[in-house]
């Protein structure tokens, strides 16, 4: 029995020092993590790279698993001083170091294309598509200096690879074909993040991203539109935020036969103008136009042409300006025809004879 508790008492103080080197590391990673890289993120001069907010998420916990990897390696050199065994813990330490490098390194490229595509978005727009590139291509390169790292030649990996890359074209035809032709449609900014698109006069809505496989646009009922980016690039697309966000509204109006023309122009002209001005949907500075646009079968058509900041605030305006003119015009007096039909019957016609 004593032969026993001499063991435990052995092995407890054998791991205790490994586990206090732990503890420790962990304590400090948090306060490293908590407390100096804060201060050193809030002591960064403001500026449009935002480095506070990339170098944040860069570091999101990695702080901490960089001190346990070093406590881990204090704590082996502390249980086993054999150089066999401190090989092995220190190959397997510096391979996570690597592999959390490289998840820092690629944190810290797509945090930087995000904020130069916002800042810039007319040259790069703010897309999906370049960050999951950026990211698959520093995650290859870690791997590779990874296996590097353990003695795997990685030249025939990349023979091997340039072998098969044929038959994984082929076998992702219709993958590539949707990456390339997402490049195709960000490099070409016809359609970008933000633009309100019709796609082959039936779906419609803005652009939420182009990512690498698909383009989303977000409808009208606040659903979303998936739509393969190969689909996209052959589709006829109209954008209304191209070359302009403003869009021009006719609304077509309709007056009786007897009425003031010169009367209705004049009202039409100030409930336009108050329309235009008074709602922030509408286009500041521009001036509404009416014009009349021939006789029909019952009525004197008339267009009023207005202008909104973008596609969507027309339903705004023409909503509100409809109201208003019915308003104005039973005030003024102004007569809005129901439609007239004459109908004669055959029997009357007859007895007409």
């Amino acid at each position: 029995m004593n032969e026993y508790i001499s063991k435990a008492m052995e092995l407890a103080i054998a791991w205790s020092v490994p586990l206090s080197i732990l503890a420790c590391a962990l304590a400090a990673g948090w306060f490293f993590h908590g407390v100096v890289i804060k201060r050193l993120v809030r002591a960064l001069p403001p500026s449009g790279w935002e480095p506070a907010k990339v170098i944040r998420t860069a570091l999101r916990r990695m702080v901490i698993f960089w001190f346990l990897l070093a406590g881990a390696y204090i704590a082996a050199l502390s249980i086993s001083p054999e150089e066999a065994a401190l090989s092995t813990v220190r190959k397997w330490v510096t391979v996570l170091a690597i592999f959390t490098v490289t998840i820092v390194v690629s944190r810290a490229i797509v945090g930087i294309i995000g904020v130069y595509a916002k800042k810039t978005e007319a040259v790069l727009p703010s897309a999906s598509i370049f960050s999951n590139i950026a990211r698959a291509v520093v995650f290859i390169v870690g791997i590779l200096v990874i296996l590097q790292f353990l003695g795997i030649s990685i030249a025939p990996i990349l023979t091997a690879l340039g072998v098969g890359g044929l038959a994984v074209a082929l076998a992702l035809q219709d993958t590539l074909s949707n990456l390339f032709a997402g490049l195709q449609i960000i490099v070409s900014r016809q359609i970008r993040k933000g633009d309100y698109v019709e796609i082959d006069g039936s779906q419609s809505g803005y652009v939420m991203d182009i990512s690498w496989r698909n383009t989303i646009i977000r409808g009208s009922g606040n659903n979303h539109i998936i739509i393969p980016n190969s689909k996209l690039a052959n589709a006829v697309v109209v954008n209304y935020h191209l070359v302009e966000k403003d869009i021009s509204i006719v609304v077509p109006v309709g007056v009786a036969y007897d009425s003031d023309l010169d009367l209705v122009e004049r009202v039409s002209f100030e409930v336009a103008m108050e329309v235009q001005g008074g709602l922030p949907e509408a286009a500041e500075g521009f001036r509404p136009t009416v014009g009349f646009s021939g006789f029909k079968d019952s009525e004197i058509a008339l267009n009023i042409v207005m202008r909104a900041r973008e596609y969507a605030g027309q339903y705004a305006i023409r909503h509100e300006l409809v109201k208003r003119l019915h308003r104005r015009y039973a005030e003024e007096g102004i007569e809005i025809p129901f439609p007239v039909r004459t109908v004669q019957m055959k029997e009357s016609l007859k007895k007409s004879r």
